[in-house]
Formats: C-alpha cells, structure tokens, sequence
C-alpha cells in the first residue's frame, strides 16, 4: 500500500503506510510542534527508511489542522494559559484519543491484533509517545519506545520561555499538576516498570531544557541515549507544515532509529 493521509472517524488527522505482510511491527507516531509539525510532514522527516512496519503519524490535538491558532507566535500573543489550556489539553487529548484512531488505522493498514507496538514521537510528540506506552503499552504488546529530542519536562521548558512572554510564567496549583503530570524524569519508574527497551535520540545542540532531561534520563539509565552532534531541536525547514526533502539531521536520527529498531525488534 502506497502513504495515505486522513482523519479518522473520531477527527485525528493521520498519515500511514502498510507493511508487506501483517504481523510486521506497528510503529504509531507523533510530531514536533517545532518542524515537521504535521503527520504528513512527520512522515517525510522520519520516514524509517528502509525499516518494514505498519507506521502512521497521528495529529497532535491544537495544532495542524487543528490548530485554533495561526502560528505559535499567534498563540503567545492570545494570552491562554500555555499550560492549563495548551500543553495540559494536548497531552491528555493525544492520550484518550489514541485507543480509537490506533485501532480504525491498524484495520485499514492490515496490521495484525498481535502485531509488536512501538511508540514513537518527537518533542511534545514524545511526550505523548510517553505517556501512551505508560497508559497502553501493557495491553497492546509494546515492545519499544523511541524518543527524539523529546519535551520530557514542562515545567523547566515553560519558565525558559520567559523572553518571549509579556511576563514570567505564574505557576499555580493547577498548572503544577500538569507539569507534574508531563515529568517524565520523576516518572521514571513508571517507565521502567514496562520492561521495553527505550530510545531517546537527541540533538547535542539542542535547548537547554531539554538537554538537561535527557542527560537524566541517562544518568537513572532510563534510556539507550544517542546525541547527534551540530543538531537543534527542529528536524525538517520551517514552517514544517507540508512533506519536504530530508534534512542531514532528520536522515541521520532516521538511520539511528531503524538500526536500533532492527536490533532490538530481533531479540
């Protein structure tokens, strides 16, 4: 089957390909919001060349095509909540919507019930990447996670941003929650219970932020951690809204992740 791109019945938009039989492994995907910022796009940037797997590349909810915004600048300047009303509702809508769309899509691909799940996604993306493996993983057969320059704590990732808001970030018990919720490193057990093997492939240039929760990660060997010299945090050329030629980055974390899947898939 050749890519195809949708939404599903319950609205996530997608963008899919089968694999050449239907027990290969399913690789369930979720964008950046820096480029590539849609599943098409996502699609392009981390195609997992050469690697035979059912992969679709799920809509992050608020942003895409459903965005209420018309940019991240625009969302700055809307004066919402970046946490209560952003990230928080992204997360947990990624999340609840993932069961549903997994399913719809695994039946027009092909895929085996049994077929292995890998959970994969980059930034916010792998957050939900994340959060997914926590919540799903047991019952659908995970059997890896792979991680790139992932948005692993929100909170120092929110008062980083102070420069480009009218004024620091006021945290409250509310938003605390989120960001409680979004900490994969105090989560670390909760990962590690899964017993799956996990990737994280990060950018050595990346923003402080997130270099700091990747290094650890490394540090409570949470995770195989691959840096890839010279590499910020967007993996496709702005805007990253539509399909586009391969960066030097994105086709070196593709090969990193293929190679690692292939090892890892083969025990």
């Amino acid at each position: 089957m050749d890519e195809i791109s949708g939404t599903t019945s319950g609205g996530v938009p997608y963008t899919a390909r089968a694999a050449t039989h239907p027990d290969a492994p399913v690789v369930v995907a979720w964008h950046l919001l820096d480029p590539p910022n849609t599943p098409a796009a996502m699609a392009a940037a981390l195609p997992l060349a050469g690697f035979d797997a059912h992969v679709m590349y799920l809509g992050l909810p608020l942003s895409g095509a459903r965005a209420v915004h018309d940019d991240f600048e625009a969302l700055l300047d809307s004066g919402i909540d970046l946490v209560t009303e952003f990230f928080g509702p992204m997360h947990e809508q990624a999340q609840a919507e993932f069961p549903a769309a997994f399913a719809e899509i695994r039946q027009r691909l092909g895929a085996s019930r049994s077929a292995p799940l890998v959970a994969l996604g980059g930034s916010a993306g792998a957050s939900v990447a994340a959060e997914v493996a926590v919540a799903h993983g047991a019952a659908l057969g995970l059997r890896a996670t792979v991680l790139v320059n992932p948005m692993l704590r929100l909170r120092p990732m929110i008062d980083a941003m102070a420069e480009f808001l009218p004024e620091p970030y006021r945290w409250t018990d509310a938003s605390s929650a989120v960001a409680a919720r979004m900490d994969f490193v105090a989560r670390a057990d909760e990962l590690r219970q899964l017993g799956t093997p996990l990737l994280v492939v990060e950018g050595d240039a990346d923003e402080a932020p997130f270099l700091d929760a990747v290094r650890a990660f490394k540090r409570l060997e949470l995770a195989e951690v691959r840096y890839v010299p010279g590499v910020e945090h967007a993996l496709a050329e702005w805007p990253g809204t539509e399909p586009a030629p391969q960066t030097d980055a994105a086709r070196a974390y593709d090969r990193i992740v293929v190679d690692w899947l292939g090892a890892v898939l083969a025990r």
